[in-house]
């Protein structure tokens, strides 16, 4: 049994990188897509710190609500019983994929609706020039949006009675 429960932590650990570099790829790619106006990795590389803390909180607030949904889904294969193999997998499953989307949504929204409350500042201009203090409040607000969705995800959990 001990051989068992070794493999099964292997095939999880296996499961979570994967699922972390597709985070992290979702993260950078939906920051990209959100600033037309800048390029990243240019900025990056000319040491515009702004615009890593705003990219660096997108990935924490996808990782911290993707994490949830993996510890559904690996506590889902842990405990499985008999005829809830079946469920406990797509639960598991389901919340997982349903984090990532709400997560993407909610980070989307985050930065919409701070535009909207910050009517006097560009947000992305401001990176752009190397803001810290806007790129501060932003990843706030990401970070804060990450940890809230988290919990909703894990309430996934108990709706499939994961």
């Amino acid at each position: 049994m001990e051989i068992l429960a070794l493999a099964m932590g292997f095939v999880q650990l296996i499961v979570a990188l994967f699922l972390a570099i597709g985070v992290i790829y979702i993260g950078i790619s939906l920051f990209d897509r959100m600033t037309k106006d800048l390029d990243e990795w240019e900025e990056i590389k000319k040491g515009n710190t702004a615009v890593g803390i705003v990219l660096t909180a997108i990935i924490i607030s996808l990782a911290t609500v993707t994490q949830s949904g993996i510890a559904g889904l690996t506590g889902a294969i842990m405990n499985i019983t008999g005829k809830n193999y079946l469920m406990a997998i797509i639960g598991g499953c389901v919340q997982l994929v349903v984090g990532i989307i709400m997560a993407i949504i909610s980070i989307w929204l985050a930065i919409n609706i701070l535009d909207r409350i910050t009517k006097d500042i560009d947000e992305f201009a401001e990176l752009k020039k190397g803001n810290v203090a806007v790129a501060v409040i932003m990843a706030g607000v990401l970070i804060a949006v990450g940890f809230i969705i988290q919990a909703g995800v894990a309430g996934l959990a108990k709706a499939f009675g994961v």
